[in-house]
């Protein structure tokens, strides 16, 4: 049931991936040059009050020093790059493991 989850949220994290990349693409077409949009920008553009509101969360939790050395950065990244690595990650976690032909294992 948990890999079922994890697989699940790595998939929605891949369509929110490609999501994000066909966006670029098409910028990137429109203006004839390189578009990769920061994550920081795509979420503030669609729910800036869930970015503040973020912010106070982890800042108020952790303290300002987390959110400066690791949330800004990870924002600063392109979106789309942020997402993938995120449903990698999801799915490496929800892979079932099975026994190969070389380990003797039936």
């Amino acid at each position: 049931m948990i890999r079922f989850v994890f697989r699940l949220a790595a998939a929605i994290a891949l369509s929110v991936a490609v999501i994000m990349a066909v966006l670029d693409a098409t910028r990137t077409v429109a203006v004839s040059r390189l578009v990769m949009t920061p994550l920081d920008t795509s979420w503030s553009t669609a729910s800036p009050d869930t970015l503040a509101a973020t912010e106070t969360f982890v800042r108020d939790k952790t303290g300002p020093a987390v959110w400066d050395s690791v949330v800004v950065p990870l924002l600063n990244q392109p979106g789309f790059a942020v997402f993938a690595v995120l449903a990698f990650l999801l799915y490496a976690i929800g892979h079932r493991r099975r026994a190969g032909r070389f380990t003797g294992e039936v």
